[in-house]
């Protein structure tokens, strides 16, 4: 019995590239009571590494939420949520990752 011929297949969704980011993970003590205190954690890291800035992209785990609103929906099927992709692509140069992925933030430095 022969085997079925076996055609080209679709790659794997993979991670995304992250490399180009400057990666910074914070587990404050106390832990942040909401988004907004978590923001404010990651602008005041943010500032002080980029100066000037403009946070481009987020995500809020605890309320499911992203910015932008809905970016996620085009990537169902991909292993780069959309708020990733999203930074990624316009620029960001900043990650700050609040309690392994409850809060996350990218961000990129703007010149005045």
């Amino acid at each position: 019995m022969s085997k079925p011929a076996v055609g080209p297949s679709c790659p794997l969704p993979a991670a995304p590239d992250l490399s180009g980011l400057t990666q910074v993970r914070l587990d404050p003590d106390p832990r942040p009571p909401d988004y907004l205190a978590a923001m404010r954690l990651a602008n005041a890291e943010a500032t002080r590494r980029l100066g000037d800035l403009m946070l481009l992209s987020w995500y809020d785990r605890d309320r499911n939420f992203e910015s932008p609103q809905h970016a996620s929906e085009c990537h169902q099927a991909s292993a780069t949520p959309g708020y990733v992709d999203y930074g990624l692509h316009h620029g960001a140069t900043l990650m700050v990752d609040i309690e392994d992925g409850r809060f996350v933030f990218f961000y990129l430095p703007v010149d005045l």
